[in-house]
C-alpha cells in the first residue's frame, strides 16, 4: 500500500508539483510565513475560532445553550479521537512522505518521518470545523474555509500529497459527524447539570442571557405568572 502515488503521470503528483512549485517562487518570508501558519498558526485559529462561538452562545443563553455547548465541547474532542483513528489507518497504507520519493520538492519542514496518508492537520481541522457547523454555520462556513487552507498549505510545504489532505478531510467529517449523536448524548446531560450548578452555570451561559423557561425578564417563572395574574385581577 506503501505506492499510492510513485508516478509523475499520476494526478496526485502532478499537482503536488504545481503547489509545491509556488514555494519555489515566492520570497523567503512569505515561505517562512505559510510555514508557521501551515504546521501551527492555522490550528490555533481553529481553536480560536470554536472559543468565539462559545462565547457567543453564551451570551445568547436559551432553552439550547447546555447543547450547543456540549456540541463545541465535541469539536476537539472529534479532533483528537480523529487523530487516534489516523494511527491504524497510517500504519496500514505506510505511505512514505512526498519528498522522500519525489526529488525536486521544496520542503519548508524538515525532520517529518512518520507517514503521509492521511494528513493529521487535515483531519483536525475539518473535525472542528464540522463540529462547528452543525451548532452555527457562520462560524462553520469559516471553519470549513480554514480547514481548506490548512490542506493547501500542507501540499504547497511539500510534506503531504493532495490525496492525504482529501482523506484528512473525509476521515475528520466522519467522525465528526458519525460519532455526534453518541457525543451528544454522553456531553449534554453533563453540560445540563453544569448549567444548572452555581459554580459551572457561566460556562454554559452569562448573566444576562435568556435562561428559557427556568427564568424569565430576570424572575422564576412562576413568579412571573403569579404577577400577571394579579394584573389581571386588578
Amino acid at each position: 500500500m506503501a505506492g499510492l502515488a510513485e508516478s509523475g503521470s499520476n494526478p496526485d503528483v502532478d499537482l503536488l508539483y504545481n503547489i509545491n512549485s509556488l514555494a519555489k517562487d515566492a520570497p523567503r518570508w512569505f515561505d517562512r510565513g505559510m510555514e508557521y501558519v501551515g504546521e501551527y498558526g492555522l490550528l490555533l485559529a481553529m481553536v480560536l475560532l470554536v472559543l468565539w462561538c462559545w462565547w457567543s452562545v453564551r451570551r445568547r443563553g436559551g432553552e439550547g445553550a447546555a447543547s450547543a455547548v456540549a456540541a463545541l465541547v465535541w469539536a476537539p474532542l472529534a479532533a483528537g479521537l480523529a487523530v487516534l483513528v489516523n494511527v491504524p489507518i497510517r500504519g496500514f497504507v505506510q505511505r512514505p512522505r512526498p519528498f522522500l520519493d519525489h526529488e525536486g520538492l521544496d520542503v519548508l519542514v524538515q525532520g517529518k518521518t512518520d507517514y503521509s496518508f492521511v494528513s493529521d492537520h487535515a483531519t483536525m481541522t475539518m473535525a472542528m470545523a464540522v463540529a462547528l457547523f452543525v451548532v452555527d454555520r457562520r462560524f462553520g462556513l469559516v471553519g470549513i474555509g480554514l480547514a481548506l487552507l490548512e490542506g493547501f498549505c500542507r501540499v504547497y510545504m511539500g510534506v503531504h500529497y493532495p490525496t492525504d489532505v482529501v482523506g484528512g478531510f473525509a476521515l475528520g467529517t466522519a467522525v465528526a459527524l458519525l460519532l455526534s449523536p453518541l457525543a451528544m448524548a454522553l456531553l449534554t446531560p453533563l453540560l445540563k447539570a453544569v448549567e444548572g450548578s452555581a459554580w459551572g452555570g457561566r460556562l454554559v451561559r452569562s448573566r444576562g442571557a435568556g435562561a428559557g423557561d427556568a427564568v424569565v425578564s430576570g424572575r422564576p417563572a412562576e413568579e412571573r405568572a403569579s404577577a400577571e395574574e394579579r394584573d389581571l385581577a386588578a
